[in-house]
């Protein structure tokens, strides 16, 4: 049996650290579950909408945690223009994030057309920025569409985007669907996905009157999340080799089945005030979002091996992810992290600074992983 597990360099590629006194209780706790490199979302009030806006809030974060790298992105919006977008990648901001209008937390000014940001994306294609999809459409009654469908009904905008601008690296964020796993293997190598750890945990029956379970997009069907475990445990079914040991300056290199390349791990890890999540009225409802991050690697971990892919974790976490970003090799290697097994890892009940109280996914319940040291 498994009892320890070294990690090279994890990375979370989709995370919110929120602002003002919430943001300085979170932001550390990316590095407390594990990681040293978050995706920074830009849905803030008002969002990151411009270069320098990103950079100062880029300062603010390195002032938090000043050992944690933060990859920044822009807010899709009517003021972003090709010239900010080369601005932007000039400074080394990595993405531009898509909000279809109202569909999540600080969505009110999100899109409505994609044609009209074209010679955005085509400036995005020619610097090598990323487009981050939120891939929902709103929901509309009259066309039967709701939170359960509208992962679905989103994916012919991914397939017209990627023909459009086949050149564009595009993810879609936080898939939830059989759908959205089928769509994205179909499409070419520009075209990648991020999972979160609750999508692999959770089904429709354990967020319908649990607050703290509910998110967009909202956990589906138990073959939904069966979809998502097995793009991650058996992918292509690639067969590759992995370096063993060098005997007699001959290297020996073993076989494993790969899970499919263009899957990575980004946590959607969204804090709230424990308020805005217990509580609300008729006209304010429950926070949508899921807070993962101090749990982050050790949780990811606890699900994989209970679905049998453990072996799946680097790569998961770390490997797929830095690749499809193109990230240098040198920053690849910095930063390893080991898991231990345990049976006496209880998940804390709050996180607490100041007025601001956050509770984490599964608190109070036990996970097999723990960070060692």
């Amino acid at each position: 049996m498994v009892t320890e597990i070294r990690v090279k360099s994890p990375a979370d590629f989709h995370v919110h650290l929120r602002q003002n006194e919430m943001c300085s209780l979170v932001t550390p706790l990316v590095r407390e579950g594990g990681f040293k490199l978050a995706y920074v979302m830009p849905n803030l009030k008002p969002p990151i909408t411009t270069t320098d806006m990103a950079l100062k809030y880029r300062s603010e974060l390195e002032r938090i945690d000043p050992q944690t790298e933060f990859l920044m992105t822009l807010y899709l919006s009517p003021e972003l223009t090709p010239d900010e977008i080369r601005k932007a990648a000039g400074v080394g901001i990595v993405g531009v994030k898509s909000y279809p209008r109202g569909v999540t937390t600080n969505s009110d000014g999100g899109i409505e057309s994609y044609e009209t940001y074209y010679p955005v994306f085509e400036a995005m294609q020619n610097v090598g920025m990323v487009l981050n999809l939120h891939g929902e459409i709103p929901s509309d009654h009259s066309t039967n569409t709701c939170v359960l469908n509208a992962e679905a009904k989103f994916l012919p905008h991914l397939k017209l985007l990627h023909e459009h601008f086949p050149r564009l690296k595009i993810v879609l964020e936080h898939a939830t669907t059989r759908a959205a796993v089928e769509a994205v293997k179909s499409l070419g190598p520009t075209v990648g996905c991020s999972i979160t750890a609750h999508h692999l945990a959770l089904v429709v029956d354990d967020w319908a009157g649990q607050a703290f379970h509910f998110c967009k997009p909202v956990a589906k069907y138990p073959d939904d999340r069966e979809a998502l475990r097995e793009v991650i445990r058996d992918g292509m079914f690639n067969r590759s080799r992995r370096l063993n040991a060098i005997v007699n300056n001959v290297p020996i290199y073993y076989l494993y089945n790969a899970g499919h390349p263009r899957f990575f791990l980004g946590s959607d890890s969204a804090p709230h005030p424990a308020s805005a999540k217990s509580t609300s009225t008729p006209l304010d409802g429950c926070a949508a979002g899921v807070f993962t991050s101090p749990i982050l690697l050790p949780l990811t971990a606890h699900l994989l091996e209970s679905f049998g892919a453990l072996d799946q974790l680097e790569a998961f976490v770390s490997t797929n992810g830095r690749t499809f970003y193109c990230l240098p090799p040198s920053v690849f290697e910095t930063n390893d992290v080991l898991l231990r097994k345990t049976v006496e890892k209880v998940v804390d009940m709050r996180f607490v600074l100041g007025d601001q109280v956050a509770i984490p996914f599964m608190a109070g319940k036990r996970i097999n992983w723990e960070i060692a040291g």
